[in-house]
């Protein structure tokens, strides 16, 4: 009796033992990868979604603040006034509140300057709301007569050549009498009589000038916006 049969018999047996073993692997394999798929796919499209709304609402939100800001500063900064395209300058009401940019804009121009005004700011803007004027035309008749005050008659605190007349010009007591002095003056001798651009003031402010008076108190209101 020869042994080749039984040989053969044993391969045959050891061939599909390997052959199970490796179905099995298989199947456990892919039964983990379907595992896997199935748990982590969810948890990690859970955290993407999350993450997204998230910074969604954050955007949202910095976007909001942002905008806030603009439009605080923007209902607050007056009318953008150009000599080369006259706009009427509105009035402006109510009081200067807590957070109100516009003292600041104009402490800022004097400063820059070295104006002797700059001690004047909130008082400049509670003016020109009291008389309904653009809070910066006080400020900027100033810079354009006087360089800011640093260019006037002695004692006289008339940094905008107001009352000017051939015996000489007007003078104040203080400089705030004459910001509230000059800015009334505005509001009744000019905007309350169709005056309302700052070309149609120079016409009456300063007849004999070529257009550059409006040019420069415009340009000067444009640097405090």
């Amino acid at each position: 009796m020869t042994l080749r049969p039984f040989i053969e018999i044993m391969n045959l047996a050891l061939c599909c033992m390997e052959n199970n073993i490796k179905d099995s692997v298989s199947f456990w394999k892919n039964l983990i990868l379907v595992f896997s798929f199935f748990t982590l796919t969810p948890l990690i499209l859970g955290v993407s979604l999350f993450s997204l709304i998230s910074l969604s609402s954050y955007s949202k939100i910095a976007n909001s603040k942002v905008l806030g800001t603009a439009s605080t500063l923007s209902s607050s900064s007056g009318l953008k006034v150009f000599a080369s395209l006259p706009v009427n300058i509105p009035a402006i009401g109510g009081s200067v509140e807590s957070g109100d940019a516009r003292p600041e804009i104009i402490r800022q121009y004097l400063t820059i300057y070295n104006s002797p005004l700059v001690p004047f700011a909130d008082f400049i803007v509670i003016t020109a709301d009291k008389y309904g004027l653009d809070f910066r035309l006080v400020t900027a008749i100033a810079q354009q007569e006087s360089n800011l005050c640093k260019i006037i008659p002695p004692e006289s605190y008339n940094c905008w050549g107001w009352g000017i007349h051939s015996k000489g010009s007007l003078g104040f007591t203080s400089y705030e009498e004459g910001i509230e002095t000059v800015t009334a003056g505005l509001r009744k001798e000019y905007l309350d009589k169709g005056y309302d651009t700052v070309e149609a003031i120079m016409g009456k402010y300063t007849p004999l000038s070529n257009g550059s008076w409006a040019k420069g108190v415009g340009q000067f209101m444009a640097e405090m916006e």
